[in-house]
């Protein structure tokens, strides 16, 4: 879900003030009469966080004095702006004219329009993206369309399809060199496809581009009838498709003469590792250099930006803390469609890695952002690769303490999951924090971990976006169109996947119809289960007790029409959904897992013994004796619900709510920083000879999860990228297909190749389609 409200420049931060150097980009933006838009455009460029860049703004010839006045001031915002003015020819011959008055050191240029926008780490991405594919010619992001028509444009690279119709945007930051080489767009009629003609003269002259899979441009989609584009398709095609059809000629001609190569595009995300050295830096990338604040730089690494307990806990922290104490930069390090990153980005500077770099380079940039925002704690929260660089973090930045958080032991994964992660890098960790006393006792006593090093600390939920009272359940009910016919609701808020045992819910009301019949059950939530559930639901005869809801953003108001909240999962730590129940003075049943019953006691719900073993978590056959307590305890609190209910709310206000929260996660923050563990720098400084060992860590993960990462590159482009597959695997298996399981399994050599480190035999191979 995008919100077309969270847009980029609505406001301008306080300026940092950075090491001057000579620009290395250059944005250039036609000027005619924008008066309307450009504010906004002068904040998203000036929020940029990487500062070495030169705006150049183009005045195509205003007719109106209050406009060239407006450009007047810009100017005198930032001496990095300057405002060039001309006789009115159209955008394409002002961007033309803007390259020419470029800096000698800029190596990209950023064709900006002057109502459009772009995210703050935009030029940071590109620019680190172009700097690590040295043979790609441009690099474009993604794009929201907004202000008129609100809808998203995510377009995979494709050079034939290109050639049938413009799916690029304008906005994309071009090595100079490769604009210098077509001669720029050499066209000076207006509304004829400029930016199109430019794609096909670079891919004439055998240039490709490189995808970031971030939504990081904002294109102003005009109503129809303000739009130029609009007025050229109707009034003025002819002579756009005169210029396009002409270089499609020449294109066809040269093929035929030399057999020039069409070339493909790089796609991100995608998984192309191979045992490469992971380096401390790249060398050709600059470092900005600003002035220290007097604030706590923190540096958190999370998996990615989606709905889920976990990744709200991370989005409290970030929207919650002191701004005036604490700066936060996220990474993340999962392919994801992120349907939360635009909410991270309002309380921190985001990078997904995933979306713009190679995993060889990520080393390097996690380096380079430690060294320009001087960062001074590391935290980190169940992110996998995460736990494998803070050895090598640690080791490089010593003086630097590392935190993390542990949501829940898994044994069903990696026979614990991130508490063996965490457990097996603690040499290097500072405190690791816990969301209950259970796991606390684990890690101490199963993993052995020094009792001084853990600690717990609970989540909490914000008691005032929980409240009852300001809720109308037949209000929400009537909007949801549910009738209950006075039955009483039971909710079930979850990610339906294994872990949660939806299988065993179905059979829980299966069992409780036959003893009852005055409830109904909402499903709310999504997940690779939810299809099969809805087909046991109905083979079961329980589909008419069920209503499936699916995602839903704003579940305070689930519990706002509940009488009771269900969760049956094998695992959790403390799960979010109990607080926020509790908070809205609905009552909990609940499997004994991970610290429910540190916070489920006996006034506000049931706590229910778990008797499956987590290794027995795809075993969907539940026996009576599992099935039962649940019913037992669905009974109890139904035939005494007031009571429940009463109590439900009054127990987080005493203790968990997420002020309690962010109040103690501000003091650790405080200590760690003042009080680094004097012992983690000692063993930090002991394995400095020996950091290349850290770094091989880093190397087997990356060889450990290529399969996997491949997986959900692949599953994140098919999901979310509209890209043509029949003729990307036809003609750029080397880019897409060569690391999926798929080729694998059909091409066994090629695993034998690759753990031989044969890597370009295997290039060959693939390249001769053996």
């Amino acid at each position: 879900m995008i919100d077309y409200e969270l847009y980029p420049g609505k406001e301008r931060k306080e300026k940092e003030k950075y090491e001057k150097k000579e620009p290395i980009i250059s944005i250039i933006t036609p000027y005619y009469n924008t008066n309307k838009y450009i504010d906004i455009t002068v904040n998203s460029v000036l929020n940029q966080t990487f500062p070495y860049f030169e705006w150049i703004i183009v005045d195509d010839g205003s007719t109106n004095e209050e406009d060239i006045e407006k450009l007047k001031n810009i100017e005198k915002l930032d001496n990095r702006i300057k405002v060039y003015h001309k006789e009115n020819e159209g955008p394409a011959a002002a961007r033309d004219f803007g390259a020419k008055k470029i800096s000698e050191t800029s190596k990209y240029l950023v064709f900006l329009d002057s109502d459009d926008l772009i995210n703050s780490t935009y030029l940071e991405c590109a620019y680190w993206t172009l700097e690590t594919n040295k043979k790609a010619s441009w690099a474009y992001a993604d794009t929201i369309n907004f202000d008129g028509q609100e809808f998203t444009w995510v377009k995979g690279y494709h050079p034939k399809r290109e050639m049938k119709e413009n799916i690029l945007v304008m906005t994309a930051m071009i090595r100079k060199e490769a604009f210098l080489k077509v001669n720029g767009f050499e066209i000076r009629d207006k509304n004829v496809y400029e930016d199109w003609c430019l794609w096909l003269k670079m891919i004439k002259a055998e240039m490709y581009p490189v995808r970031m899979s971030f939504l990081g441009f904002w294109y102003r989609k005009k109503a129809i009838e303000e739009s130029e584009l609009q007025q050229s398709n109707a009034n003025n095609k002819k002579k756009a498709m005169s210029y396009v059809n002409k270089i499609l000629s020449q294109i066809n001609d040269d093929r035929k003469k030399s057999f020039s190569k069409i070339k493909n595009g790089i796609q991100y995300p995608k998984e192309d590792y191979n045992w490469e050295e992971i380096v401390d830096k790249v060398d050709e990338i600059i470092v900005p250099k600003k002035e220290k604040k007097n604030k706590i730089n923190i540096l958190m690494i999370i998996p990615w930006m989606t709905m889920g307990g976990a990744d709200k806990f991370n989005l409290d922290i970030l929207k919650r803390s002191d701004k005036n104490k604490y700066n936060f930069i996220v990474i993340s390090t999962e392919p994801n469609k992120n349907e939360w990153r635009q909410y991270f980005e309002e309380s921190a500077i985001v990078y997904d890695l995933t979306t713009f770099l190679d995993r060889k380079y990520w080393t390097s940039f996690v380096n380079y952002i430690i060294e320009k925002e001087q960062i001074d704690i590391i935290f980190n929260t169940n992110s996998t690769y995460g736990y494998n660089i803070l050895p090598y973090l640690k080791v490089k930045h010593p003086e630097i303490p590392i935190m993390d958080y542990v949501h829940m032991e898994e044994w069903y994964n990696r026979n614990g999951g991130f508490s063996r992660d965490s457990s097996s890098v603690s040499s290097v960790i500072d405190k690791t924090y816990v969301c209950n006393a259970n796991s606390e006792k684990i890690l101490v006593n199963y993993f052995k971990r020094e009792p001084k090093d853990v600690s717990t600390m609970y989540i909490g939920v914000d008691e005032k976006i929980y409240d009852p009272s300001k809720f109308d359940k037949e209000k929400i009910l009537q909007q949801m169109n549910i009738k209950t016919n006075g039955k009483f609701v039971i909710s079930y808020i979850c990610r339906i996947s294994e872990q949660k045992r939806p299988f065993l819910l179905i059979r829980i009301i299966e069992k409780l119809k036959k003893e009852r019949d005055d409830f109904l059950f909402i499903i709310a939530g999504d997940g690779p289960l939810l299809k099969d559930m809805k087909k046991e639901a109905k083979r079961l005869g329980v589909d008419n007790k069920m209503i499936f809801l699916g995602n839903v953003k704003d579940t305070e108001k689930i519990y706002a029409i509940s009488d009771l909240t269900i969760n049956c999962s094998i695992k959790e730590g403390l799960a979010l959904t109990a607080y926020e129940s509790l908070a809205m003075g609905v009552p909990v049943i609940s499997c004994d897992v991970g610290g429910q019953k540190e916070l489920i006691n006996k006034d506000v719900g049931v706590i229910v013994p778990c008797m499956q073993k987590e290794k027995e978590i795809f075993n969907y056959n539940y026996k009576e004796k599992e099935i039962i307590p649940y019913v037992e305890g669905i009974n109890k609190i139904l035939n005494n619900l007031e009571s429940y209910k009463k109590n439900a709310r009054k127990r987080i206000l005493d203790g968990f709510t997420i002020d309690n929260m962010i109040e103690n996660i501000g003091k650790i923050f405080e200590e760690i920083n003042k009080n680094p563990n004097s012992k983690k720098i000692e063993n930090a400084k002991n394995m400095h000879d020996n950091i290349d060992i850290t770094k091989e860590l880093i190397t087997k993960y990356f060889i450990s999860t290529r399969d996997e990462y491949s997986y959900l590159a692949r599953e994140f482009n098919i999901k979310n990228v509209d890209i043509d597959w029949k003729l990307e695997k036809e003609e750029n298996k080397a880019i897409y297909y060569e690391n999926t399981l798929e080729y694998k399994i059909k091409h066994p050599f090629y695993v034998i190749l690759v753990k031989l480190h044969i890597y370009p035999l295997v290039k060959k191979i693939i390249k001769r389609g053996e």
